[in-house]
C-alpha cells in the first residue's frame, strides 16, 4: 500500500473495489492490526490504534471486527455454532459461559438463524454456505463493534444467497448504526450496496466517488476494466 488515505463516517458503507492483488485484503488486515502499518496511522474515533497497548488495545479492537471471504476457514471446525459465536465474549472476559451462550442465541436470531436452538449445536460443516456466513457475521457482531470490515464476504455465495446476505448486512448496518467497509472485486455489487466507493490499483487509490458515477463515467483504466467485467451491465463502447 502506498499513500492510501480514507475516512469512514459513522453509519456509512464504504466500498473498496479492485482487481485481485490490488491491495484490498492488505488494507483490511492493516486496519485490523494484523499487518504492521509503516509510515501511517489508523485512527478509530480519534484514537491512534498503533499507540495503544494492553487493555486499551483490546477494548479498541472490540470496536472493529471482520467478516472474511471463507467462513469455513475462519470457524473452528470442532466448535459448535453456539460456541463459535459465544467464544469472543469469553476471550474478552465480557460474560460467563452461560450468559455468553444466551447472548450468542440472541445474535444468531438477529442474523436470521431461527430458531437459534436449531442451529447452536451444529458444526459449521453441517450448514449451507449462506448459513456459515451468517454465523461468521454473528460472531463478528457479538462484541458490538462500531466498524465492520467485510472482505469479499459474499463472493463465494451463489447469486440468490449473495442477495440475501447483502440484504441482511444492510439491515444490520442500519439498525445498529455500524460503519462498514465492504471489499469486493465486483463493481456492480458494490455500486448498489455502498454509499461511496474507492477504487484501488497497485496499492493506490486511483478513483473514488458514488457508485452510479463510477459506473456511468469511469475515469481510471482499472475502473473501466471493472465496469466491462460487470455481467449485469453492457460493456463500454
Amino acid at each position: 500500500m502506498d499513500g492510501v488515505s480514507l475516512q469512514l463516517r459513522e453509519g456509512e458503507i464504504l466500498g473498496v473495489v479492485g482487481a485481485s492483488g490490488c491491495g484490498k485484503s492488505t488494507l483490511c488486515r492493516a486496519l485490523m492490526g494484523l499487518t504492521p502499518v509503516r509510515g501511517g496511522t489508523v485512527r478509530l474515533q480519534g484514537q491512534e490504534l498503533g499507540t495503544l497497548r494492553g487493555r486499551a488495545l483490546r477494548r479498541a479492537r472490540r470496536s472493529i471486527q471482520m467478516v472474511f471471504q471463507d467462513p469455513l476457514a475462519c470457524l473452528n471446525p470442532r466448535m459448535s455454532v453456539g460456541e463459535a459465536v459465544a467464544d469472543p465474549l469469553l476471550i474478552h472476559g465480557l460474560a460467563r459461559r452461560g450468559a455468553a451462550r444466551a447472548r450468542a442465541r440472541d445474535v444468531l436470531e438477529a442474523v436470521g438463524l431461527t430458531p437459534a436452538e436449531a442451529f447452536e449445536q451444529r458444526l459449521p460443516r453441517q450448514l449451507s454456505g449462506g448459513q456459515q456466513q451468517r454465523v461468521a457475521i454473528a460472531r463478528a457482531l457479538v462484541l458490538e463493534p462500531r466498524v465492520l470490515l467485510c472482505d469479499e464476504s459474499v463472493s463465494m455465495l451463489d447469486a440468490e444467497i449473495q442477495a440475501e446476505v447483502l440484504a441482511l448486512l444492510k439491515e444490520l448496518q442500519g439498525r445498529l448504526g455500524l460503519g462498514m467497509i465492504f471489499v469486493t472485486h465486483d463493481l456492480s455489487v458494490a455500486s448498489g450496496f455502498c454509499q461511496r466507493l474507492i477504487v484501488l490499483d497497485g496499492g493506490r487509490i486511483v478513483e473514488e466517488g458514488p457508485g452510479d458515477r463510477l459506473l456511468a463515467d469511469p475515469q481510471a483504466p482499472i475502473t473501466r476494466t471493472l465496469v466491462e467485467a460487470c455481467p449485469r451491465l453492457p460493456a463500454l463502447a
